[in-house]
């Protein structure tokens, strides 16, 4: 009985030794890609918004009502086709704030529909120098 004890724990010793060989031996699991930063929302309360204005089909101005920020620029996610053209658009608008890649919004006349994207504050470039008068 001693003896079949003894092999018995010499084959669970050897095979601990043969899993951590076998385990010592294989390559190093690969590192994992590090998730980008998590950005908090930024929401704009809708009953300080004045005005919309769309310089292009990407970006849309929000002019607001006083507060420190006179003006946010929304990047959106991707090109809205006809936003630039039609300069309006339609949402639902669920409470009283719209945050940034939240909302879904819709070109007007055509349905396009859209997602906002980033909100940044926006500063107005100073006007060019106007050109000297000819003579």
């Amino acid at each position: 009985m001693k003896i079949a004890l003894t092999i018995v724990a010499c084959t669970i010793g050897l095979m601990g030794v043969i899993g951590q060989t076998a385990y010592a031996d294989s390559p190093p699991p690969p590192p994992q890609p590090t998730p980008p930063p998590a950005h908090k929302a930024i929401c704009l309360d809708t009953s300080r918004i004045d005005h919309l204005s769309f310089p292009d089909d990407r970006t849309i101005l929000f002019h607001m009502f006083g507060g420190p920020v006179k003006i946010w620029r929304n990047d959106l996610s991707h090109e809205c086709y006809g936003l630039k053209f039609e300069q309006g658009i339609a949402w639902t608008i669920w409470g009283n704030q719209v945050c940034s890649r939240m909302q879904v919004f819709y070109v007007l006349r055509r349905g396009t529909p859209c997602m906002l994207g980033e909100f940044t504050p926006y500063t107005r470039p100073p006007p060019a120098p106007s050109a000297p008068a000819a003579h």
